[in-house]
């Protein structure tokens, strides 16, 4: 009887190389990564990378860090041969406990096997470095080569994917590549301020930053270099901790928003990662402040114990599994909204520079007359304006504005909403009590103008002020306390609503049954993948409950957060905010208006409305003076 042929085979190691290099290595930006994260692992304190042709020519990397020895070199090209890794007392190897950016052994022989890898490398007492080369996988024995310094490594990647040529028809242009590896060294860096980082190639540095100290204004220091100083102006500080997870960083303020989600860093035990759950915790802090189609600009660093996170779970290292992903999420939703919280009415100073920018380019064509002399402060004497005809000014005056009149009643932001009383604040100084109004942080009010905007003098500048966006905030707020402090009321059903979803979907709504509870949604299971909703939110009146449903189960999926119920709460609220508060084209008298300016100072969030829009503006008055040629 003749033997089964046998057809289990054992693949060849070029082989085998080539197919972790199709995890390890999905593009430029991939080896840039890599071999950054060695050098930092390396202890280098500069790194500067070099590429050409969007990475595909030319990749060198050169670091100060320890170095590698003649005979380490070979060695750290060989598959899972890592000096990140060392066995406990028992002789175990534990991937639990990783502190080193690499720890897999991949990276190096996975380029090795797809490009023209050179390694370069000396170490502090020896008398040469020592050159190594790996080409589709066959490695040179170590030479001795000129030293370049006094210890470190360069890595030059040459021909990427040569030797499997179908991977480079799945790159994208050579800008589109230039800027996956922008996005991913800058990552890198701020992941890591102490080590200074230079980008670029043989024409032109994109990127030169110098090495920060250690702690949260280093670490502003080196936001601000990537991000802009318009970022450290107006992100406010996260610094909160909660059972060994710490949780730090800068968030953007409302105002300071984005169009997509690209511009929000997190990092995880200095790890730059892209996680749908801290992605998700993010948005749901938000939401309150931020129509559905913007996103907050963060840099967001979680420490924890390397015990309590799972960094293993991807050759990438982009992906990371918490033991306690409820107990991160909730750290990072409430670290955020005390934060904004304590940022009180402020708004992002960048409204202000748009408005300055949009007035200098909007200046009409004037022609100057008599003699100017900015540096004589204006206008000579004998200036005189062109002859404009008082009748186009009148409605100005008649129709549109209002002056601050002395005395009257406080603001008392009469509406349409619940027989025309919004709310009734009392207690806040108006003006002629003897009291400086200007020292306030938004000032005393002095004109309304258009019967919409609130002008108001500062100490050093004006304030001018949307009263209808301002007074929809302070309403939603109010109406947000009264919810907290009543609860959500509910409406019973006469016959609860089954809705079928599936096993998956039915098993993560219900493991959240309480929390939807909270927000007057009764649900409880009814069969396999059905659930029965029994009660729903009085506010909400009648609704598309199965829609409404799939929608949460969806926002558990990806962001871990129901976030769907809780837009349709702000959605109704602010829409009932809108039509409670004091409409644009009402006169304010000048009592009003500064009880409005007061009762913004004192409720949060008061500088952007429920989208996410500036309440206010702030002109400086050395701003103003600079468009009149004083400056």
């Amino acid at each position: 009887m003749s033997a089964l042929p046998i057809s289990i085979r054992r693949l060849p190691n070029e082989t085998v190389n080539r197919i972790a290099a199709g995890e390890v290595i999905e593009r430029p930006a991939s080896v840039i990564k890599e071999l950054v994260e060695n050098a930092i692992d390396a202890g280098a304190r500069q790194v500067d990378i070099r590429y050409e042709d969007g990475g595909r020519t030319l990749i060198s990397i050169t670091d100060d860090g320890r170095g590698m020895s003649s005979e380490e070199l070979p060695i750290a090209v060989e598959r899972h041969a890592t000096s990140k890794l060392s066995p406990n007392s028992q002789g175990d190897w534990d991937l639990l406990n990783i502190s080193t950016m690499g720890f897999r052994g991949e990276a190096l022989p996975s380029i090795g096997s797809v490009a023209r890898l050179s390694l370069l490398s000396q170490t502090v007492d020896s008398d040469s470095a020592w050159d190594l080369r790996v080409e589709g996988g066959k490695v040179t024995p170590p030479k001795p080569a000129a030293r370049f310094g006094l210890h470190g490594t360069r890595v030059e990647v040459r021909d990427l994917f040569y030797a499997t040529p179908a991977r480079l028809k799945f790159l994208k242009s050579e800008r589109s590549e230039a800027m996956a590896i922008s996005d991913t060294v800058k990552r890198l860096a701020m992941a890591n301020p102490i080590v200074g980082m230079t980008l670029g190639s043989t024409s032109r540095v994109s990127l030169k930053l110098a090495g920060q100290s250690e702690g949260m204004d280093g670490r502003l220091a080196r936001l601000a270099g990537i991000l802009g100083e318009d970022f450290s102006a107006n992100a406010v500080p996260i610094n909160q901790v909660r059972e060994d997870i710490a949780l730090t960083g800068f968030a953007g303020l409302p105002t300071f928003s984005r169009g997509n989600s690209q511009h929000q860093y997190l990092f995880v035990n200095g790890r730059p990662v892209r996680d749908k759950l801290l992605h998700g915790a993010v948005r749901g802090a938000y939401q309150d402040y931020l129509a559905r189609d913007r996103h907050a600009v963060v840099a967001l660093y979680v420490d924890l114990p390397q015990d309590h996170v799972d960094v293993n779970v991807h050759p990438a290292k982009t992906e990371v599994r918490f033991r306690n992903p409820g107990l991160v999420r909730g750290l990072i939703v409430k670290s955020l909204r005390h934060a904004l919280q304590e940022a009180g009415h402020r708004a992002s100073t960048t409204v202000s520079d748009y408005a300055l920018g949009r007035i200098q380019t909007g200046q009409s064509h004037m022609p100057l007359q008599g003699n100017y002399s900015p540096q004589r402060g204006g206008y000579a004497p004998n200036y005189q304006p062109p002859y404009r005809n008082d009748s186009a000014l009148q409605p100005l005056v008649d129709g549109f504005s209002a002056k601050v009149e002395e005395g009257g009643e406080a603001f008392d932001g009469t509406s349409s909403y619940e027989g025309g009383q919004a709310y009734n604040p009392q207690g806040y100084p108006v003006q002629g009590q003897g009291e400086d109004l200007t020292a306030k942080p938004l000032g005393a009010a002095r004109a309304q103008l258009h019967e919409t905007y609130v002008v108001a003098q500062t100490l050093d500048g004006i304030v001018i002020v949307d009263q209808h966006a301002a007074h929809e905030r302070l309403v939603y707020e109010r109406m947000k306390d009264a919810m907290r402090g009543k609860g959500v009321e509910r409406q019973a059903l006469l016959i609860p609503d089954i809705v079928e979803l599936g096993e998956t979907d039915a098993a993560r709504l219900l493991e959240r049954a309480d929390e939807l509870a909270e927000m007057g949604l009764n649900i409880e299971p009814f069969g396999a993948g059905a659930v029965a909703v029994r009660e729903t939110p009085a506010l909400l009146g009648e609704m598309d409950v199965q829609g409404l449903l799939r929608d949460l189960a969806d926002d558990i999926s990806e962001y871990d957060e129901a976030l769907s119920l809780k837009e349709k709460f702000e959605h109704v609220c602010g829409t009932m905010a809108c039509h409670g508060s004091v409409r644009a084209g009402r006169r304010l008298n000048g009592s009003e208006m500064n009880s409005l300016l007061r009762q913004m100072e004192a409720t949060p969030h008061s500088g952007q409305c429920n989208h996410g829009r500036p309440t206010y503006v702030e002109l400086k008055l050395a701003d103003i003076e600079r468009l009149f040629g004083r400056r």
